[in-house]
């Protein structure tokens, strides 16, 4: 909660106490006073912090008090009695209403995201990138060719100015809240947050140049929510880019002013079959496999100058890493097969087109949440569904046996990747959406389940503790103490040895 909104939230608890404990009411000089400072501190709000739908009962009872304590007091004719019922029944509506506020500002709270903890400041600059050479096959027309918006953190000189916006486009809110099946103002908190990064600073003098990671977003999500890790990474000293996959974000905005919403959940029905829903995910995979392989190829334009950016000649192209979460991990996997890409990581991705290759023979990390952890378990102890159980999760037996079958090869990729330098890990008490910035932005969602029991903030040190050390250990050949084993400072963190 901002610092005007807890003290507009204060101030308004405060005027309707002195007005109930006060004989006069609304005639008495300290509710005419405490009215006129409270509309002050709105006022101040509005201009300094920018108005929120989830304050308007707040910003209506500020105004009322205003207009009926000047009334009152000014009025020297007196004011005709309220009968006690119905003053009653107006200050339990006005309870009810700061209630409701409180619980609406402790909902969607105006959070800050984690400060990086790197030697580094950040910088961001955002990329359109165009292929001139894929046609695009999830927009209805399908008459373009495949846009991207890609953005890229990195470590820069001292910023000046204001923060970049965490949001960099506030009305793709309403396609988030309407993916949530929630009202379109619902996340319009949002768009008050800002990051750790300024809006193109110059690059950092400190090195020549840095490693690159690219990193891909999970279906329906969006790059802004990976900008806590993109910005730990870039403080660390690597330039990331965060892909948006457009058509697989909940939307995507462009220069140009227009916006794309998520298509390819089209491509799934709940008809279809287990072989032909994967067949699906593998046709999908592989779009977003090759938005990868494209945007590396545009980082070699930046390099080489094709594309005029301040990054020219600063990129270490000898060292690139790639992660992703959920499919987004699953495309970092599938695009490491690209030779230029070193090492990857994958948040609670599902792999995909598992049998058109042959082993990935790098380091790869895994990061799993608890709950996927579990169904692997399963997998590798060969437990079988009860009928009770394929009923309360919607599945049959014959769809569960090939997930299973699928999922035997997934911990045989994992296993070969262990043996290259890579590893398999879980976190306690996390869910899928621990591995990514939607975490912070409702505590509801821990209730809901939608993230684990883990606290945010504490589920992110983790996977960014992990990430940076990883990386440092296969792009910088350093650190890596990480990866030897359990660590005290971590007890969340669990080494699987056999997958």
């Amino acid at each position: 909660m901002r610092l005007c909104e807890q003290l507009l939230l204060l101030s308004t608890i405060g005027l309707f106490v002195l007005t109930v404990l006060f004989k006069k009411g609304l005639r008495s000089i300290p509710v005419f006073a405490a009215s006129g400072i409270t509309t002050l501190i709105l006022v101040i709000h509005w201009t300094v912090e920018g108005y929120r739908v989830q304050l308007l009962f707040l910003y209506g009872l500020t105004i009322l008090f205003l207009v009926f304590s000047g009334y009152s007091y000014l009025n020297t004719t007196g004011l005709t009695k309220i009968p006690r019922f119905l003053l009653g029944s107006a200050y339990s509506v006005m309870a009810v209403m700061l209630v409701a506020t409180a619980g609406l500002l402790y909902v969607f709270p105006v959070f800050k995201l984690p400060d990086p903890t790197g030697e580094f400041k950040v910088g961001t600059q955002t990329f359109h990138f165009v292929d001139p050479h894929r046609e695009e096959m999830f927009d209805e027309p399908r008459d373009g060719k495949r846009e991207l918006m890609v953005q890229v953190w990195y470590p820069a000189q001292a910023g000046t100015g204001n923060y970049a916006p965490f949001v960099p486009d506030p009305r793709i809110l309403r396609y988030m809240a309407a993916d949530y099946g929630l009202p379109g103002f619902t996340f319009q908190h949002l768009k008050y947050i800002s990051g750790h990064a300024y809006e193109g600073a110059e690059v950092a003098s400190a090195q020549t140049s840095y490693p690159l990671i690219l990193a891909n977003p999970g279906n329906g999500s969006s790059r802004f929510l990976h900008t806590s890790q993109a910005e730990h990474l870039a403080s660390h000293g690597y330039i990331v880019a965060v892909i948006d996959h457009t058509f697989n974000t909940f939307a995507t905005a462009f220069p140009d002013g227009r916006i794309t919403t998520g298509t390819t959940n089209d491509l799934f029905s709940p008809d279809d079959d287990y072989r032909t829903s994967s067949g699906n995910r593998d046709k999908l995979g592989e779009v977003l496999t090759e938005d990868v392989t494209f945007v590396l190829d545009q980082f070699e334009r930046l390099q080489s100058g094709q594309i005029p950016s301040d990054l020219q000649g600063r990129v270490d192209l000898g060292h690139v890493g790639v992660f992703g979460h959920s499919i987004g991990g699953a495309t970092a996997y599938d695009a490491a097969y690209d030779p230029r890409i070193a090492v990857g990581i994958d948040l609670d991705g599902g792999l995909y087109r598992l049998r058109d290759r042959e082993s990935l023979r790098k380091p790869f990390l895994f990061i799993h949440s608890a709950s996927y952890f579990e169904q692997l378990e399963r997998v590798m102890a060969n437990r079988v569904y009860t009928d009770a159980e394929l009923s309360r999760m919607g599945s049959t037996r014959a769809w569960e046996e090939q997930v299973a079958e699928d999922k035997k090869l997934e911990l045989a990729r994992m296993r070969e990747t262990v043996d290259e330098g890579g590893q398999v890990l879980y976190i306690a008490n996390t869910e899928h959406m621990n591995f990514a910035d939607v975490q912070f932005v409702s505590p509801m969602f821990k209730r809901l389940g939608i993230t684990g029991k883990l606290a945010p903030e504490r589920a992110s040190s983790i996977v960014n503790a992990y990430m940076l050390d990883f990386f440092d250990k296969h792009l910088k050949n350093r650190n890596g103490m990480l990866m030897k084993g359990p660590d005290r400072r971590f007890p969340e963190v669990k080494f699987v040895t056999s997958p």
